[in-house]
């Protein structure tokens, strides 16, 4: 009778490796499967690798970003830019502050011209939650329009990106395409309907970009689609649409525009950025810092820390106004590529989370802690904590708010930027002074943490916080208790 001889350890290893190889893997950035990317060639590898394949970093950065039009009253262009594309039909998405204004008349009256027929949608909440997103869904599917326009500020143009995405995929689950690990993160791979959109604040970006943000009730936090067959074909840039903002709506929305151009500015490198995508569709649209959005990053960073506070203070100062937008439209590009960090994932729960707080300014029905505001607050602490992975880039974005630089120390680089930051929103103007203006106390640090950490399509390019969930809870409790008061 022949014995069957003992596995021995080689031909444990090399079993393992075989069955890796023959099976999908998850992951973990893009929360998709796919075959696994790492061939094991002969015994000498599986023996020098044991059972753990390389993870490889990324190589390449993609730019993806709408078409662009700016200048005064080219919102009146909208007709003839339907017609141009065959389009008989469109779906007009605002919401009922804007409806009876100037930049939603304009942009029917440019229909209208053109013979365009149109259905308006004007139920979107300012704010939008995933219940007021699927009627908007709904609503799309039943009118099942030859095309999109979105007229009104990010919670419109978001709205409108994700009914047209539903629309293309009747038979999809509302979670399907919402950010892993929340969602199922499925990549989009049919043609979506042609979107133009028009800005009506200097904020979002979103004319720019593939992202939809939206609160998910159930997880009380934010959360979205992130994916570049989202972004508009057109952006309509007109500073004649932003004249109407009040005071407190262009502080706020000034303020996504600072966080947007400081956290893509500061992410992590994309060539840092892990595992490397096994196909090119499955490379996010937040790609880590790289040459191209640097600039205009940095760019719209210089333009909003000069144009800010005047078109705050004085809504009649044209130029301002007119900076600030374009300021928006280059931090959408430049974060629409490169991505945010942490003071977006923060922000995320703290939204989420609000039970009473209403920000000045907003003609709302429910409480509401404007998007720019639930960045800004935390901003000081976060940049204090990102500080040290990269001074030089700290320092160069401190010069931008007046700090002289020229004998700061590197290890003070993050410390510098953050009290640069707490100065310029305190000189501003009403502004919550940290998180217990929002209502927040040191009891609920622990349930924003944990709001904060599925958060990980942002998390993932913050700077000195790629370590394990206990450190991160740990890093995070002390940026949100810091961030009570600044």
């Amino acid at each position: 009778m022949l014995v069957k001889p003992a596995p021995t350890l080689r031909s444990r290893a090399i079993s393992v490796l075989q069955t890796l190889q023959n099976h999908s893997a998850t992951c973990p950035c893009h929360a998709c499967t796919s075959p696994t990317p790492y061939p094991f060639a002969s015994l000498l590898t599986a023996r020098k690798l044991a059972v753990t394949a390389p993870i490889e970093k990324e190589y390449a950065f993609e730019m993806a970003a709408s078409n662009i039009r700016y200048g005064n009253g080219v919102t009146r262009e909208v007709g003839m830019d339907f017609k141009n594309l065959g389009v008989k039909k469109v779906a007009v998405f605002t919401d009922n502050n804007i409806l009876n204004l100037a930049p939603i008349k304009n942009a029917i009256a440019a229909l209208e011209s053109e013979g365009i027929h149109y259905e308006i949608y004007s139920k979107v909440r300012v704010e939008p939650k995933d219940t007021s997103v699927k009627d908007a869904i709904a609503w799309a599917r039943k009118v099942t329009p030859e095309a999109y326009l979105a007229v009104g500020g990010g919670s419109v143009m978001d709205t409108c990106k994700i009914a047209s995405l539903y629309e293309a995929y009747p038979e999809a689950e509302f979670l399907e395409f919402v950010n892993a690990p929340i969602g199922k993160g499925r990549p989009v791979d049919r043609k979506l309907k042609p979107l133009i959109a028009v800005p009506t604040t200097a904020g979002t970006g979103s004319e720019t970009t593939g992202t939809a943000i939206f609160d998910l009730v159930s997880h009380k936090a934010k959360t979205g689609i992130a994916h570049r067959a989202l972004k508009p074909l057109l952006g309509i840039v007109d500073p004649l649409n932003t004249s109407s903002m009040p005071s407190q709506v262009k502080s706020s929305s000034g303020l996504d525009v600072l966080c947007h151009s400081l956290e893509s500015w500061t992410a992590i490198p994309y060539s840092e950025r892990v595992p490397r995508p096994t196909n090119p569709i499955l490379r996010p649209a937040y790609q880590g810092a790289n040459p191209i959005s640097d600039i205009f990053s940095f760019e719209a960073l210089r333009l909003t820390v000069k144009y800010l506070p005047r078109s705050v203070r004085d809504p009649d100062d044209a130029e301002a106004q007119e900076k600030m937008l374009l300021a928006a439209t280059l931090a959408g590009v430049g974060f629409g590529n490169a991505g945010v960090h942490l003071c977006h994932g923060l922000s995320y729960p703290i939204s989420g989370m609000n039970k009473t707080y209403k920000h000045a300014g907003y003609k709302v029905d429910h409480p509401i802690i404007p998007h720019g505001v639930s960045v800004a607050v935390t901003a000081p602490q976060v940049f204090r904590f990102t500080g040290p992975t990269n001074p030089d880039r700290h320092l160069a974005a401190a010069e931008v708010f007046g700090v002289d630089i020229a004998n700061a120390k590197a290890e003070n680089a993050g410390e510098i930027l953050g009290d640069a930051i707490a100065e310029f929103l305190v000189k501003l103007g009403d502004q919550p002074r940290g998180i217990s203006d929002l209502g927040f106390t040191k009891a609920d640090i622990p349930a924003l943490v944990e709001g904060t950490l599925p958060q990980a399509r942002v998390l993932m390019l913050a700077p000195n916080f790629q370590k394990d969930d206990d450190q991160k809870r740990e890093d995070l409790a002390r940026i949100l208790e810091s961030s009570l008061v600044y």
